[in-house]
Order: structure tokens, then sequence, then C-alpha cells
């Protein structure tokens, strides 16, 4: 299961390999970030998600 970590400093959206775990950091509004820990099968399940979601670029 996704695991919520602490905010970190400002800064891009970002998503990074940390070994068995993707560690996606995305900045909130008034500052920081939010980082979400999730496994490889989680993040799978939420780019097709997204996929639903999001119009393809023109």
């Amino acid at each position: 299961m996704a695991a919520q970590k602490p905010r970190t400093g400002d800064g891009p959206m970002e998503a990074t390999r940390e070994g068995r775990l993707i560690v996606v950091r995305v900045p909130l509004e008034g500052g920081g970030r939010m980082a979400v820990s999730m496994n490889d099968d989680e993040v799978t399940e939420l780019h097709a998600l997204l996929g639903k979601v999001v119009k393809p670029a023109s």
C-alpha cells in the first residue's frame, strides 16, 4: 500500500526509484511537496487511472 511521507522542501514534480519503491514528489499549494512511496504494481495502477482522465497532448 502507498505510504504518505512528510512534506519535503519546495521543488518540481518528480519521480525517483529508491530501492524497490518509486517515490513521487508533488508540489503543494502554499509550498512544500508531498512525497508518496509506491511499489511497481501501485504505480502501474495509478498510470492506468490517470490515462483514463488525462487528454492526450495535441
